[in-house]
């Protein structure tokens, strides 16, 4: 499948997912985020875009509990997120990417995903101290697990090197095997295409229309528009803390107020 035909899915059969409603973000005296309110449904992929300090790492940062917001609330398929820690945030399936690639480097590729899979072991301490065989069963089924994962994102031949090892964009492919690997039913990407090249960003759109099929709703951040408005049902913009537009790619893109506000004369020049 080429990246640029990457279908939709159907848009009729949409719930609501995720729901932000009236989110404040305040950093002392600097209001980061302003009443935003957005939704984002079953299944689609919806981006957030604007210019840097628009407030789209602040939002994917309150919505993942990295940070508290000044007021507003946050729900996932109708259960609050509002102040809950990271950890339960993500137990409840909303798992995200980091704008700088935060692998473990000092770790091989697969121990990566291992530890990325550490939510499914049933495992007790006594009964790794004991050395029971049910722990030599569920850590060979992990590893068979990791080696899955690693083959659908493309990197089981990279298995055994260490996560410093490995290329830019080939890092930046593990810390989605690794989010992959705790099983999202939301993933959160943000700017997941940052230092590839055009035929690195090409197999990465292609791999996006996959693991949608897996039932992954994804939320993605990014400044790649050639990306943004091939692999997006819904594209939402951001300017100094505030939602300028909300609607389909070719909508948003012909919007006097985004053109303005961010991608400018010279990208409807090169769209042309």
């Amino acid at each position: 499948m080429s990246a640029e035909a990457i279908p939709s899915a159907p848009r009729d059969d949409y719930t609501q997912a995720l729901v932000v409603d009236s989110l404040s973000v305040r950093f002392g005296g600097l209001l980061a985020i302003e009443s935003m309110s957005f939704h984002v449904n079953e299944g689609e992929v919806l981006s957030l875009i604007g210019p840097n300090g628009a407030g789209k790492t602040t939002a994917f940062n309150a919505i993942t509990g990295y940070l508290q917001p000044s007021r507003g609330e946050i729900r996932y398929r109708g259960e609050p997120l509002t102040g809950l820690p990271p950890n339960e945030i993500a137990e409840r399936g909303v798992i995200r990417t980091f704008q700088k690639t935060s692998v473990f480097g000092g770790e091989t590729v697969l121990d990566n995903i291992l530890i990325g899979l550490h939510r499914k072991s049933r495992q007790k301490a006594w009964q790794i101290i004991l050395g029971l065989p049910s722990v030599y069963r569920e850590e060979r089924q992990l590893r068979e697990r990791a080696m899955e994962i690693l083959a659908f994102i493309g990197l089981e031949k990279r298995a055994g090197e260490l996560g410093a090892a490995l290329p830019y964009g080939e890092q930046r492919l593990l810390e989605v095997a690794i989010a992959l690997a705790a099983e999202p039913t939301l993933l959160l990407l943000d700017e997941p295409v940052s230092g590839m090249n055009p035929s690195e960003t090409s197999s990465f759109m292609d791999k996006l229309a996959e693991i949608r099929k897996l039932d992954v709703t994804v939320l993605l951040v990014e400044h790649d528009m050639r990306m943004v408005m091939g692999v997006s049902d819904r594209v939402i913009v951001l300017n100094q803390g505030r939602i300028i537009a909300d609607g389909a790619p070719e909508d948003v893109q012909n919007n006097p107020d985004v053109i303005r506000a961010y991608l400018g004369d010279r990208y409807q020049r090169a769209e042309g």
